[in-house]
């Protein structure tokens, strides 16, 4: 009787702290929640306060059973569930549940899994913090109001199996709003003209043009930009100014959750799922050795920057030893949290700095270990000096116009020899991009009046570009710059969106489906006030004042009650209903000539015939990655369609019921090793053929690989550039600009529409009849 019980939630965090506190105590996981809202039925009583009706949740009666023995036999019980609302409504749920046991319910609060955080805590408990149970219990209240609510109307308006959500809502709003703003997009034609210049000394160097007449320029035409260029390559190339400046580049913080989802989808493409799974291994415990199970990190649910002081200390000890004096600053660097950040956590960081990746090795998986490298690398870092770079910038004068380069010279390390930045270009933006191309590593030693010789004067199209389709990295990050949802529900929220075919992911990004973009309409259009960035953005902050105690949990639901009621009736009488009609589109029926709609089944979006019954035509409203047009049936000769089961896309015949003929869908451009008639320009030997990697990307390599490995990322087209000539060009195709050619050679950037509608100019289609 004179045991403890410790409740903790998962059974690798029970085994750990088993051992870390041996006899006298009792350490048993709930395994997650014991008690929710029912199930198949609202569970709220609105009339009373909002008062949430809780069940013991069917599939944990036998570990409820087994706690409350448990808690019968101790002299006290310590809830030990995770630091945070959640972990602390869990707990709370768990008190309920043990109420009759007499015994006092206690709660004990540990960031990192070690033996002396543990102890530490085990020595210090505190009784349940009811402001953050109000909190979390406002949050599943409100998320319950919304999704029994609207759910059912989008199964009357829509379809059966959707959803809608307080945060999933808003996240599928800003996926169909920036897709809304690409398709609306105009590009714009600018010219870019850069001089190569040579000094006294070596290296010559990029100047691109800025200003005429001493005020900046934009060329926005080729006929402007050819008589810019005429005039200036008749001009003397004169230095006008040096400025020369001193950079300093100071390290970021250790992470917070959504920063840590970010930077491991940026360097190891982690989902933002698995990145919260393998944190939460490294935060539970690895066995290091001897049985003992040590937790790698601290908590992984955080939104504060915080550091404990024995953290940095040994931090700074590391840092002196491991990378010299030189990179161990005066004082410790602290950082500040945003304003809506709750600091009642540290930020995420090795529980021990000196247990470095190399150690670590041994006793990881291969990605539980690039996780531990990018929180290792990004916490000491954090403690390090400032990168250094001198940074040149000059003015050239070349008669009346100005050309400008920059020269950026890193001189010292500082915390860049531990971590630095993975952001590939498509992630900038596109000032950004082009300040980076203008910017070069290193320049001359030049002197203002110096005159320079000009090497070669180049002009490039460009054309201005539509904002970029969110990647999860960047999804993530806009919900975080808006207050939306927590970082511990990002995972769900993308996952949930994914599962109802409101989106699709090609090559990392988001698209909205149609069923998606429909959703979304409707919703905005009756619930535009509440599903919006700014109120959601609002509602969290409520969250967050009920958990300090400053707002009633119960007035906040009222007020929120009392606006989605009047939309609620609104919409059920307003919101239009495409359960029988479908949605109009310009597609015409192939058998019947009628216009075709869109409607949803059960395995996504399809295309129907509006003459339905009459005519039973469907098909699927188009197939990414699928070339060339329908093939023959193979059992009547009748075309054939594109239909969806639950086992993917598939042609059918357009004659079905009558004919019931199928055949599989191929995919792909062409078949691997389809030859281009063009020779490879590396090894002048062989040709350049297709080819497919094992993750079924195209490319055009050489066919006497692996003795020669040159490749290409696009089609090669057997016609000279007409800018410098080379051999060949590349093919590319773009929504934007549909089909051009592009010179492979680097340094040419020509980049012009392709001659005869993208015609491959004398290389033939293996599988069609060409112009001989």
């Amino acid at each position: 009787m004179d045991e403890s019980l410790v409740i903790v939630e998962s059974p690798a965090k029970a085994r750990t702290l088993g051992r870390y506190l041996g006899k006298g105590y009792a350490v048993v996981a709930s395994v997650g929640h014991v008690r929710d809202l029912p199930k198949n039925e609202l569970g709220i009583d609105v009339e009373h306060g909002f008062e949430p009706i809780y069940q013991p949740l069917p599939a944990k009666r036998k570990v409820i059973a087994e706690i409350q023995q448990a808690a019968r036999k101790a002299a006290r019980v310590l809830v030990a569930t995770d630091p945070d609302r959640e972990g602390e409504a869990i707990g709370w749920h768990l008190a309920e549940l043990l109420g009759g046991s007499g015994k006092p319910v206690e709660r004990v609060l540990f960031h990192e899994i070690t033996k002396q955080a543990v102890k530490e805590a085990i020595a210090h408990p505190r009784p349940l913090d009811y402001h953050l149970i109000d909190s979390q219990q406002a949050r599943r209240v409100l998320d319950r109001l919304v999704g029994y609510k609207l759910s059912p109307l989008l199964w009357d308006k829509v379809r059966r199996g959707l959803s809608a959500g307080r945060v999933q809502s808003v996240a599928l709003k800003m996926i169909c709003d920036r897709e809304a703003e690409i398709e609306a997009f105009v590009p714009e034609e600018y010219w870019h003209l850069d001089a190569r210049l040579a000094a006294g000394q070596p290296p010559s160097f990029v100047a691109r043009l800025a200003q005429r007449d001493g005020k900046k320029l934009v060329v926005h035409d080729g006929e402007t930009a050819a008589a810019v260029k005429t005039e200036v390559e008749r001009a003397r190339f004169v230095v006008a100014k040096v400025t020369k400046r001193r950079r300093q580049q100071k390290a970021a913080p250790p992470f917070v959750t959504a920063k840590l989802q970010q930077a491991a989808y940026k360097r190891h493409h982690f989902p933002v799922r698995k990145t919260m799974q393998l944190a939460q291994k490294l935060y539970e415990g690895v066995d290091l050795g001897g049985g003992e199970r040590v937790g790698l990190i601290t908590y992984m649910r955080t939104d504060s920057v915080r550091v404990a002081a024995e953290a940095l200390a040994a931090a700074r000890q590391l840092i002196a030893e491991a990378y010299g004096s030189e990179s161990l600053p005066e004082k410790p660097n602290f950082f500040k949290n945003r304003s809506e950040a709750q600091d009642a956590h540290e930020a995420i960081r090795p529980t021990d700095p000196a247990r470095t990746p190399d150690a670590m090795k041994r006793y990881l998986a291969a990605d539980e270990l690039k996780l531990y490298t990018l929180v290792w690398q990004r916490f000491v870092a954090s403690q390090m000096t400032p990168a250094l770079f001198d940074v040149t910038d000059v003015l050239v004068e070349a008669g009346r116009y100005g050309f400008k380069a920059r020269g950026e010279i890193e001189v010292e390390a500082g915390y860049l020899r531990v971590y630095r930045e993975d952001e590939t270009p498509e992630q900038k933006p596109p000032q950004e991009q082009e300040e980076e191309e203008a910017t070069s590593k290193r320049l001359p030693v030049l002197s203002e009046g110096e005159i320079l010789a000009l090497e070669e004067l180049t002009s490039t199209q460009k054309f201005t570009q539509p904002p970029p389709r969110f990647t999860e990295s960047t999804l993530v990050k806009a919900l975080e710059e808006n207050g939306i949802g927590r970082p511990s529900t990002y995972a769900q929220i993308i996952a949930t969106l994914a599962d109802r075919s409101y989106v699709e992911r090609q090559k990392g990004t988001f698209f909205p489906t149609e069923l998606g973009k429909l959703v979304s309409r409707l919703l905005i259009a009756s619930f535009g006030d509440l599903i919006n960035e700014s109120y959601t953005a609002r509602m969290e902050e409520q969250l967050d004042e009920i958990a300090e105690g400053k707002l009633d949990w119960r007035v906040a639901l009222a007020k929120f009650w009392a606006t989605f009621t009047d939309d609620l009736e609104r919409a059920k009488a307003e919101m239009a209903s495409v359960k029988g009609q479908g949605v109009e589109t310009k597609e015409t029926c192939p058998t019947c000539g009628a216009p075709m709609v869109l409607r949803f089944g059960r395995y996504g979006e399809y295309l129907a015939c509006s003459n339905y019954p009459t005519c039973k035509t469907t098909r699927e409203p188009g197939a990414p990655g699928v070339t060339g047009e329908a093939p023959a049936c193979p059992e009547c000769g009748a075309p054939m369609v594109l239909k969806r089961s639950r086992f993917g896309q598939f042609w059918a015949c357009s004659r079905y019921p009558e004919c019931k003929g199928i055949r599989k869908l191929v995919t792909g451009t062409a078949s691997p090793n389809t030859p281009s008639g063009v020779a490879c320009p590396s090894c002048g030997e062989g040709e350049l053929v297709e080819k497919r990697s094992r993750r079924g990307r195209g490319f055009w390599g050489c066919n006497r690989y692996p003795k020669c490995s040159f490749t290409l990322p696009a089609r090669p087209v057997l016609h000279p550039c007409p800018s410098c000539g080379a051999p060949f060009v590349m093919e590319k195709k773009t929504v934007r600009r549909g089909v051009e050619w592009v010179c492979a050679r680097e340094g040419c950037g020509f980049r012009g529409p392709a001659e005869d509608g993208g015609s491959r100019a004398g290389v033939r289609d293996p599988e069609k009849p060409g112009k001989d």
